[in-house]
This record gives structure tokens, C-alpha cells and sequence, in this order.
């Protein structure tokens, strides 16, 4: 029978006059992995906090069993800046004890990309008091994972971690004994982890078995048996709900429910998109150029992000843009923007961008403009225009647009300088469909916005007739609301990636077994050759792992050349299918040929 680890009984916690916690009474056992989700401002993070007796309830108890082992992260770490990132995260432990310990160098080498840390100027002897709110995020998750815990309490875990990093900790949360209970708006996140809900609304806790797929089934279910007023949610829950079931197979594996109620509100519900409709209408407003990259070269400062680079955005595509921190995803659309800005007087460095004549762009960047903070929030959106044509008869006025976008009608009526960062970000997004735009660019759009407002964005992305990149940590939306996925991995090139996000994570894992493949043929190379092995025999051996690396040269030669083909072809559906059948053969040949190579390299 499971320990529970936490009681929460009849916990009440007023904020001035509102009611953040009304009388909610819930546990925490042995092996429970629960999701907290529910709108910026609900009460997830004070619901947590309150669990781990970092803030004291105002009404009822909170008691967690005796000898309880503890791990929280806040969204605000408590690292002493004057310290070194070793003495925070390894402590006293000596380099051999560190470095043989399996789950010290899985924590550093999942968040930090290797033993090393790369992109720490001194690694492990990196003072902290430099570095940026994400690097002391990572640094505060990291030595929090590698101690050992009965519950881990996490507080928007995700932020400030790539695509890897994000799969990374799935993995390993999903592998811990410890229990867990998280906050965060990654719902891929929550589908890999998590096998309970918490629903935090309106001063209650809504509990759901399952994952974030099962509990938008479930949610769906219970208002429909409700039958409750909130409409317009339930419209929203409905059509994620039919994106669900239409999408990726198999992304509910646990259902705990009668599924077969919920499937009865999707019957009649069509794709969250008509991609052909979408396509014609947003022809007719851009005309058949967008952007169009002809041998362009990108750098930040002296280093070369992208070389050489030929691709095109046409009327109605839906790119999402994923790789690794730093290979210059942001320089990109930075480098595309200005040349829309100055009508293609600004160049990059190399080749050129030419930007259609009726291009009208927004780009929403990572940084959040700043407003007259004394400007009310619906001033603020009827500065730019009091009524919006969202396409295909779609019309709301300003204050409509507001309360979609989670600003109800006192909300609206809030200075800005009074609102919470995810407010702001919200107020961001919705001035820039207010000048409606032909062309979107969405850099890290997901950041500080709750689930609720992020089903409310991507529906209203449904019916945009335009073309649009996104670059998103976030995996759930980048699926959500793309066609098509390009990566850059770290060579500096833009890469189509058929099978989008994971086959972006086979490549990576490929590429970083393949350095660990060279490290361990350097080792072998100058470690002394096995008793018994003649001389002829390791000479061969050599020579065989020499026409290997040649091989798995030519393989990711014709790698490139297949990928450049399917982005020269991305309309031809028939020519793509042929080329990606090509490139699935090849991964085949490039599997066998590595692992050839990694037994002649242990055997070396």
C-alpha cells in the first residue's frame, strides 16, 4: 500500500479579497506524478507552495509524513551568487567521487550538455553571480535532481530548456522513484510525466486521472454532464479535444474513463484547420512571394550561424523552427525582419532575402515591449485598431479580442503597469493581431502564458490566413500549429525534417553519439592495444574503422543533398515521398555503419 507523503486539509489562502484556495483538501502519495495546471493567476504556484509549507494557509493544515525528503524549485532559486557552479551542485564531493556517480553525470551532461558544461566559460568553476536567470535555473534543477528525494515539487520545470533538454527531464522524472507534483504549461511535458491531474479553478482543485490527454477527455466529459455556462471553454476544450484524437496516435495511453461519452463531442467536429482554404485565402492577400533566402550566410558577431543557406516562406506556409540553443534560430528571423523592414536595403552578410511587395509583418520577440504602464489595457489594443478581421468573416472588436484572450471586463480596464509578465505577454500577442498582419513571426510565443490562453491563441491561429514561423521549446504547440518542421542541428545548415520533432531528437542523439564515438576512437588510438591482439590484426582493425568513417562521410553528404532536394521540392508531395524514403534508407546504413564502428572501436 502507497505512504502518503502530504495531507492537504480544508486549506483556505485569501489574497486581499480574493480567494485564491477555497476549503481544498487533497494528498500526495508514494509514486504519485501529478500535473497542476489552470490559468495564470488561479493559484498553481500558491497551491505548491503551500504543499511544500513554503507559505503558511490561512485556514486548515497542511502535514507531511515524518523524515519527509524534500526538493522544490521556485520559480525564484536561491543560489549563492558568489559561489561556483561546482560548489552549489556537487558540493564537497572530490572529482573521482562526482564523475562515477551514473546520476551526477546524467543530471550535468541532460541539462548541461556534457561533463564539461559547454557554454559555461569556466564550467564547473563558473562563478554564478554573472549568469543568466536560465543559466541559475538550470543550475538550481540540476542540484536539485542529483540528491535523492521522496517528493519533488517543480515549479515550470521547462522554462529556459530546449527541445532535448525538455525530453531529457521527461525521461528522467519518468525513471525516478520519487514522487512528483509539477506546474508547468508544457502539455507534452505533462503527457510523458504525469499519471494524475490537478485542475486548479476559481478556489477549487479539480483531480483527473491520467495524463494532459486524458484529462482534456475527461474535463470535456464533465462539462458536458454539467452542463455547464462556460460555453465558449467548452467550444475550445472540444476542438483540442478533436486535435487529439486526430492527431499522433497513441498520445493517450492510460485512459481511466468512458472515453466513449467524450469521442460523442468530437462526432461532428471538423480539423482544427482547412489548410487548402487557408492556403488560397492567404495567396490572394501575399500573391506568390513571402521571403525568399538565396545563399544567405547569418552571423552574431564573428561567429558564422548558418552558411550558405537557399529557402523560401510561401503564402499560407506554417514553418515551426526547432535546434539547439545558439545555432541561430533568432538571428535568422531577426536577419528576415530586417529586411522587411527596410524594404530589402538591409542585407546579411552573405546572399540575399527578398521580401514580397504586400508582406506586412509581426514579430513577436522573446523581449516584451514595453507600454505606458499608466495606459489601461483595452486603451492600450484600440491604440493600435478598434476592430480586427481574423479571415473568413471573422470580426472582433478590441474589447472582444481582450476577453478572448483571458482580459475580462474589469481586467481590461487594468493599468498595464499592474500587470504580471504573462498578462504582458498576452497584451503583446494581442496588439500584434490587432494590425493584422499577413505574416507572423513567433519567437518563443508560449513563454509566462497558461494552457487555457494557449488552446485560445492556437484556435485563433486555426482560421489566420497568412504564413507564419514559430520557434517554440514548447513541442505541443509547435505540432499544434504547423505544417512543417526545419531544424538547425549546430552545422550551419536549415534542414526539412519530414517526421518533424522526433526524428529532430534521433538526429541530435545520432550526432552527439557520434562525437562520443570519435572521444572513444582518440581514447583507443593512444591506450595500449589488448593482451593478445597482434599487431597485424590492429593495423586491420584500423583500417577497417578508417573506410567506415568515410562511409558514414558520404552518408551525411547525401544526407544534405536529400534535404536540400525535399525543401526544393516541398510542393511536389510525390517527389517528397520519394526523397524521404531515400533519407529513411539511408539512417538504415548510417545505424548499421556506426555500430560496425563502435565494436571494432571497443575492440581496438
Amino acid at each position: 500500500m502507497a505512504v502518503n507523503l502530504v495531507n492537504v486539509e480544508n486549506v483556505s489562502k485569501v489574497y486581499g479579497t480574493r480567494a485564491l484556495l477555497d476549503g481544498v483538501s487533497l494528498g500526495v502519495s508514494e509514486g504519485d506524478r501529478i500535473g497542476v495546471v489552470g490559468r495564470n493567476g488561479d493559484g498553481k504556484t500558491t497551491m505548491i507552495r503551500l504543499l511544500a509549507k513554503l507559505e503558511e494557509a490561512d485556514t486548515g493544515r497542511v502535514t507531511h509524513s515524518g523524515g519527509l525528503r524534500l526538493g522544490v524549485l521556485t520559480q525564484h532559486d536561491s543560489l549563492d551568487p558568489a559561489a561556483t557552479v561546482r560548489h552549489e551542485v556537487i558540493g564537497d564531493m572530490a572529482d573521482h567521487e562526482w564523475a562515477g556517480n551514473a546520476k551526477v553525470r546524467d543530471v550535468l551532461t541532460g541539462l548541461f550538455g556534457g561533463l564539461d558544461m559547454p557554454g559555461f566559460p569556466q564550467g564547473l568553476d563558473t562563478v554564478i553571480a554573472p549568469l543568466s536567470g536560465g543559466e541559475r535555473r538550470r543550475i538550481a534543477l540540476a542540484k536539485l535532481l542529483i540528491e535523492d528525494q521522496d517528493l519533488v515539487v517543480l515549479d515550470e520545470p521547462t522554462n529556459h530548456l530546449d527541445v532535448e533538454g525538455i525530453a531529457w527531464l521527461a525521461a528522467h522524472l519518468a525513471a525516478r522513484r520519487s514522487a512528483l507534483v509539477c506546474v508547468t504549461h508544457d502539455r507534452w511535458f505533462l503527457d510523458q510525466v504525469c499519471t494524475r491531474m490537478w485542475d486548479v479553478q476559481k478556489g477549487a482543485v479539480y483531480e483527473y486521472e491520467g495524463g494532459y490527454s486524458d484529462y482534456v477527455f475527461a474535463r470535456a466529459e464533465r462539462e458536458r454532464i454539467a452542463a455547464t455556462e462556460e460555453v465558449k471553454r467548452q467550444n475550445l476544450v472540444r476542438k483540442e479535444l478533436a486535435w487529439l484524437r486526430r492527431g499522433a496516435p497513441a498520445r493517450t495511453s492510460k485512459p481511466r474513463f468512458r472515453v466513449e461519452a467524450a469521442n460523442e463531442l468530437i462526432a461532428d467536429v471538423p480539423p482544427p484547420r482547412d489548410s487548402s482554404e487557408l492556403m488560397k485565402f492567404a495567396s490572394s492577400r501575399l500573391g506568390k512571394t513571402v521571403f525568399e533566402l538565396e545563399d544567405v550566410t547569418v552571423q552574431a558577431g564573428p561567429k558564422v550561424l548558418l552558411k550558405h543557406v537557399t529557402w523560401q516562406l510561401g503564402p499560407g506556409d506554417r514553418i515551426g523552427l526547432v535546434g539547439v540553443n545558439g545555432a541561430g534560430k533568432t538571428s535568422l528571423l531577426r536577419a528576415m525582419a530586417e529586411a522587411a523592414r527596410s524594404e530589402g536595403e538591409t542585407q546579411p552578410v552573405g546572399g540575399r532575402v527578398s521580401v514580397g511587395r504586400t508582406v506586412k509583418l509581426a514579430y513577436l520577440s522573446q523581449e516584451v515591449a514595453e507600454l505606458n504602464p499608466a495606459l489601461r489595457v483595452l486603451e492600450a489594443v484600440q491604440q493600435v485598431r478598434e476592430r480586427v478581421d481574423l479571415g473568413k468573416g471573422r470580426e472582433m472588436t478590441a474589447g472582444q479580442l481582450c476577453e478572448t484572450f483571458g482580459f475580462n471586463k474589469e481586467k481590461q480596464w487594468t493599468p498595464v503597469g499592474d500587470l504580471s509578465g504573462g498578462e504582458r505577454r498576452r497584451l503583446q500577442l494581442l496588439r500584434l493581431l490587432m494590425d493584422e498582419p499577413n505574416v507572423l513571426f513567433l519567437d518563443e510565443p508560449t513563454n509566462d502564458l497558461d494552457i487555457e490562453t494557449l488552446t485560445q491563441l492556437e484556435d485563433l491561429l486555426d482560421g489566420w490566413p497568412g504564413s507564419m514561423i514559430v520557434i517554440s521549446h514548447d513541442r505541443f504547440f509547435v505540432e499544434r500549429t504547423t505544417d512543417r518542421v526545419f531544424a538547425l542541428l549546430g552545422d550551419a545548415t536549415l534542414r526539412m525534417l519530414p517526421r518533424g520533432i522526433d526524428e529532430y531528437l534521433e538526429r541530435r542523439h545520432a550526432m552527439e553519439a557520434g562525437a562520443s564515438a570519435s572521444v572513444a576512437a582518440v581514447a583507443a588510438a593512444v591506450s595500449a592495444k589488448p593482451a593478445g591482439k597482434s599487431a597485424a590484426e590492429s593495423r586491420a582493425a584500423q583500417k577497417e574503422l578508417q573506410r567506415i568513417e568515410r562511409q558514414l562521410d558520404k552518408v551525411s553528404e547525401r544526407e544534405r543533398k536529400l534535404h536540400d532536394q525535399i525543401a526544393v521540392n516541398a510542393t511536389d508531395f510525390a517527389k517528397v515521398a520519394e526523397l524521404d524514403a531515400e533519407l529513411r534508407g539511408l539512417a538504415g546504413e548510417r545505424e548499421e555503419l556506426e555500430m560496425r564502428w563502435l565494436e571494432l572501436a571497443e575492440d581496438e
